[in-house]
């Protein structure tokens, strides 16, 4: 189908999520990361505009590397080159959504590319970069809203939905993995599988322990966050687990998530709270008599923020940004586990019990006490050191071979330092906070900065 293609039966919207459907060979690896922009002098946020800023950024990216400039309104909003696009979050966190690879050292030498870059145009600047799940150290007022219309609709919906809207779009920053599947059947079990143990790389990711510059109680804010920002869009999705899972059940969630927007050439229609239902049936009160193209589905689509997210791929959505190690290491993990047969009958058993309260309680807890949580009797840390054998030994299985003639599996290296540890990154960044910083955040922007 075409982006324009009229879209009348919620069949073709499942149809076209069926469409993604690849073999097994046909598999690739794509990553995403978020990060945190900030004036090294001041340890503030950057703003949009100005002589140290995310649009010098975006200019000086453009200019050295090549990248092609993405415009709103004749402001630069994106860049995009060789099937990878650098983005903006709503707060300026800039983003990097990489090429479909076919494996880990692959990715992990983009995200090098990519940093590389990001430093060449950020040090002449004054600017420096920081991954965190949360921002350590600003407030909401701290934070320019970034130029993007969409974001706009956003800004002014999520404050009726839930209190943490505005800080998940201002303050947060993730790294996700996007993986493939073969069949129908095939998404299902990779579906269930990573939604139940989406807690567990919560856990192992867990960095973000500060709010405003100082200790928040939990060891992920950034995930606690997500708990009251919009019921309608996010979680984990209960009704994955029941019979009759399948694309066209998504469909039938998707189609009663709450709208954001219609594009319409360079105007960006308010629908925020109308349904996509409607919208199929041409009954959509913004756009009377119109239905939906495949372009506005896809774009509804990017709508939804649960923990796992269907597309033509399944997003991987549960990890905090870190540092340059743990980039590489997420999609590592969950290739590890999901890419391989074996394992994934594995991951299926190992949660095949576990009740829909188990399942909400550990995403909750993981938040607050990270590798501590428990579920059926065993601690994520028990839980974790497991997936991490598992997904080392798929990896393994694998043979995606580098240049030394080593495979995938060392990727997993900073994740094995966690659990070896039985800290997160957050509970290291506490106890730094508390004794070698004496209470001073700057001294984590020096430490941890690309």
């Amino acid at each position: 189908m075409k982006p324009d293609t009229i879209l009348t039966d919620k069949r073709e919207l499942a149809a076209w999520l069926e469409s993604g459907c690849k073999p097994e060979s046909d598999w690739r690896i794509g990553t995403e990361h978020e990060k945190f922009g900030f004036c090294l002098e001041s340890f503030k946020p950057l703003p949009y505009a100005g002589e140290r800023s995310i649009r010098a950024m975006l200019e000086g990216l453009a200019e050295r590397f090549d990248w092609e400039p993405v415009l709103e309104d004749g402001l630069p909003i994106a860049l995009k080159k060789d099937g990878c696009s650098v983005t903006l979050e709503p707060g300026g966190q800039l983003e990097l959504s990489g090429e479909l690879l076919d494996n880990l050292h692959q990715t992990c030498n983009e995200v090098n590319a990519h940093l590389a870059e990001v430093r060449a145009v950020a040090e002449p600047l004054g600017i420096g970069f920081l991954g965190m799940g949360f921002h350590p150290t600003a407030t909401l007022d701290d934070i320019d809203w970034m130029p993007k219309k969409r974001y706009v609709i956003m800004r002014n919906y999520m404050p009726k939905v839930g209190r943490h809207g505005h800080d998940m779009m201002k303050r947060t920053c993730t790294v996700q993995v996007n993986l493939d599947y073969a069949s129908e059947a095939d998404m299902v079990a990779k579906f269930r599988a990573s939604l139940a143990l989406q807690p567990i790389a919560t856990a192992l990711f867990a960095d973000s322990p500060f709010v405003e510059g100082r200790p928040s109680g939990y060891l992920s804010y950034r995930s606690q966050a997500w708990t009251d920002t919009d019921p309608d869009r996010t979680g984990m999705l209960p009704w994955v687990f029941e019979s009759g899972m399948g694309f066209e059940r998504y469909v039938d969630w998707m189609l009663d998530v709450p709208m954001y927007f219609v594009k319409r050439g360079d105007r960006m229609i308010d629908c925020a709270g109308q349904s996509f239902r409607d919208f199929l049936a041409g009954r959509l009160p913004a756009l009377p008599g119109e239905q939906p193209t495949l372009a506005d589905w896809e774009d509804h689509l990017t709508t939804a923020f649960p923990e796992v997210r269907l597309k033509r791929f399944l997003e991987m959505r549960g990890a905090d940004g870190g540092p340059w190690r743990r980039l590489c290491a997420l999609p590592a993990f969950w290739v590890g586990l999901l890419y391989d047969a074996d394992n994934l009958a594995a991951c299926l058993e190992l949660t095949r019990d576990w009740s829909t309260e188990e399942r909400q309680r550990l995403r909750d807890d993981v938040a607050r006490i990270g590798l501590k949580a428990e579920i059926h009797g065993r601690s994520v840390l028990e839980i974790a050191r497991e997936l991490l054998d598992l997904a080392r030994n798929g990896l393994a299985r694998r043979q995606r071979l580098d240049g030394s003639g080593d495979h995938e599996g060392g990727f997993l290296n900073s994740l094995h330092k966690v659990v070896d540890r039985g800290t997160t990154p957050a509970e290291v960044k506490l106890d730094a906070f508390e004794h070698r910083w004496d209470g001073d955040l700057t001294r984590l922007f020096r430490e941890y900065a690309y």
